[in-house]
Order: structure tokens, then sequence, then C-alpha cells
């Protein structure tokens, strides 16, 4: 079992999740885990042994928080929801997204880097930079391919010149970009 202490910035950077967020946990956290996990399970809301073992904690408000990710936990969603609107004054039982959209302004989404067709392309390093500034430019990234440009041509090697262009676009090859227009080509015939 751990309980992983995290940022209010790692939470909202949890997109594509969920799970039970208690919060004013004061005093053993270990504590509260198995507590939890005790009246859960008693509730028959954790199915089949289930118990949460990878929990994490946060600070927010004044207050500590911790969250129980359901990831691929077993548990009778209903039961769940009925028992956080029953427990809500002692807990302040809310779910992730609830909690994360209310109280933190939202999930930070994560850019969407455009495929890159580096692989298999000469490895020389403004070769690569001009293929990644070219795929920026073509998706409307233009201030981006002028930063990433900047970056590079001030990195102090080949490795770490390589590692900032891989910030701003996904490596892919050629014939992955050929193959993906052809799918697009036949989808809108």
């Amino acid at each position: 079992m751990s309980i992983t202490p995290i940022s209010t910035e790692q939470l909202r950077k949890m997109n594509n999740s969920e799970g039970l967020i208690i919060q004013g946990c004061g005093g053993d956290l270990q504590e509260w885990v198995d507590g939890i996990n005790e009246m859960l399970t008693e509730a028959e809301i954790l199915e089949n042994g289930s118990k949460f073992t990878n929990c994490y904690s946060f600070q927010h408000d004044d207050l500590t928080c911790i969250l129980f990710p359901f990831g691929d936990m077993q548990l009778n969603i209903g039961k769940l929801a009925m028992w956080r609107i029953q427990t809500h004054e002692t807990f302040g039982g809310t779910w992730l997204t609830d909690y994360v959209d209310n109280k933190l302004n939202g999930f930070i989404q994560e850019p969407v880097k455009p495929k890159c067709p580096i692989i298999g392309a000469d490895s020389n390093i403004f070769n690569i930079m001009g293929i990644a500034s070219k795929t920026l430019k073509r998706n409307n990234m233009a201030e981006e391919s002028k930063e990433m440009c900047s970056r590079v041509t001030s990195s102090g090697s080949y490795e770490e010149a390589l590692g900032i262009i891989m910030e701003y676009v996904e490596p892919c090859s050629e014939e992955e970009i050929n193959e993906e227009s052809e799918e697009i080509s036949m989808e809108m015939s």
C-alpha cells in the first residue's frame, strides 16, 4: 500500500481518470485509507476482495485530501454514489472530475503534438529541425516552430537538441503519414 503526495497541478493532469476524493483527512493518512477500505467493503461497494492500495494525498484550501483512484478497481459504482452522498457531510466526498472542475479550474489539457516524419530521415540535426519546423507550421503552430528552432540552435548537444524537438512533435515515418492520408481520403469518399 502506498499514499503518494502530489500537487494540485498533478491532480489537474489526471485527465481521463476518475476516483473518490475525501477532504479534511487529519492525522495518520494510512488509517484513513484503511478505514475507507473497511467501510466500503462492509457496504459491499468494494467487490471480490478489492482494496484501494495506491492512493494520493494533496493539500488544498488548508485541507489534506486523499484521492482513491478507480483505475481497474472492482466496485459497485451505484452503491458508491449513494454512499458518497450519504457521507458527504462527514467526509466531503466528491468525484475527482467534479473536484478538479469546481475547485481547481478544470483539467490541464496537454497539447497534442503533430506527427512528424523524421524516422528514417537524414539524421543531421538541422535537417530534423527543418522537418519538425515545417510540420509545426503546417499545423498552425508557427510560434511553437520559432520557439523550438531557437531552443534547438542554442542547445549544447545533439541529444539535447533532439529532446527539444520531441517536446514539440510526435516522431513517425513517412509511411505512417502516407497511410493516415490514405485512410482520411477513403473516409471522405
